[in-house]
């Protein structure tokens, strides 16, 4: 890699606020707030509005849709299409 044209890649929490849970990984992002870890040691944090452990795919929570419902509903409502 050539020297000084990339960030700084360090450690850094993200913390998922709706959740109460957080996770150190590497990155680029920068932060001016900071967090001490469980390690002891005191890392800058990003909160984050999601993550695996809120997000609903991944819960088990996501709803799925009845498409094929809608089409039928609404085929009812405004009648079907002639041609193609």
């Amino acid at each position: 890699m050539r020297k000084g044209i990339h960030p700084e890649y360090r450690p850094v929490v993200f913390r998922d606020r709706a959740a109460d849970y957080a996770f150190l990984t590497r990155s680029t992002m920068t932060s001016e707030r900071t967090i001490e870890w469980e390690d002891g040691q005191t890392y800058p944090v990003v909160d984050v509005e999601i993550s695996n452990v809120s997000h609903p795919f991944y819960t088990g929570t996501a709803r799925v849709l009845d498409t094929a419902g809608r089409v039928e509903r609404f085929e009812r409502r405004y009648g079907k299409r002639d041609g193609a």
